[in-house]
C-alpha cells in the first residue's frame, strides 16, 4: 500500500470532518441545531434496526449509501427541503461538492464514491430507493421529536418525500406512524399559539 494513497485518505477523512459542522433546519430534542453528520449516522442505525424487514437488499451498499448520500453538503452545506426550489442546480452543485471533496483520493476511490452518489440520487437501485425512503422518514422522525422553534413548518412534513415513502409497504408504514406523530405536533402547536 503506498504512502501517497494512504496520505490521500487521510486528507479526504479531514475534509469530510467538515460535515461534523453542516447545520440542518431540524432541532434535536435538546433544541440545537442536527448536523448533517448526525442525521446520516441515525439514517445508518435505521437502516440496521430495520434490516429483517429490508432483507434481499445488500446491507452494506445501503449503509455506504446512507454514509455518503449528503457527503457534498460538507462542501456546499446543507438546504431545507422546504427551500429546494429556489436551488434547482441543487444535484449538479453537490456532486461538483462531492468531487471536489474526494479530489485526494485515488482514481478508484472517487470514482466509487461518486458511484454511489449518482446511485442514490437517481435511485437507480432498490437499495437507493430504499435510502430515500428513509432519508425522508429519519428527517420527518427528526422534526417530530426535535425541540423546534415556534414558528416550524410541520405541515410541509405531510407531504414531504412522499413518492419514496408510498414506494413499498414497510415505508407506508412507517409513514403513517411518523405523518401521526406529525399531525400531534400540528395540533400543539395551534394550542400553544392559542393559549
Amino acid at each position: 500500500m503506498s504512502s501517497s494513497h494512504l496520505c490521500g485518505t487521510l486528507e479526504f477523512l479531514r475534509e469530510a470532518e467538515r460535515l461534523k459542522s453542516v447545520l440542518r433546519s431540524a432541532h434535536t430534542s435538546s433544541g440545537r441545531a442536527e448536523s448533517t453528520a448526525e442525521h446520516s449516522w441515525r439514517l445508518c442505525l435505521m437502516a440496521m434496526a430495520f434490516e429483517r424487514e429490508l432483507a434481499g437488499l445488500d446491507m452494506l451498499k445501503l449503509l455506504k449509501l446512507c454514509v455518503i448520500h449528503d457527503l457534498g453538503e460538507a462542501i456546499g452545506g446543507d438546504i431545507p427541503a422546504i427551500h429546494k426550489a429556489q436551488h434547482p442546480d441543487k444535484s449538479a452543485q453537490e456532486k461538483r461538492d462531492l468531487q471536489q471533496l474526494t479530489r485526494s483520493l485515488d482514481a478508484s476511490g472517487q470514482a466509487a464514491i461518486l458511484a454511489l452518489w449518482q446511485e442514490y440520487e437517481d435511485a437507480t437501485s432498490p437499495e437507493a430507493q430504499a435510502v430515500k425512503a428513509l432519508d425522508k422518514l429519519e428527517t420527518i422522525l427528526q422534526h417530530n421529536q426535535g425541540r423546534n422553534p415556534p414558528d416550524f413548518d410541520y405541515g410541509f412534513n405531510l407531504g414531504y418525500g412522499k413518492r419514496y415513502t408510498d414506494a413499498a409497504p414497510l415505508f407506508a408504514q412507517l409513514r403513517e406512524l411518523v405523518d401521526a406523530d406529525t399531525r400531534q405536533r400540528m395540533e400543539k402547536a395551534d394550542t400553544h399559539t392559542k393559549t
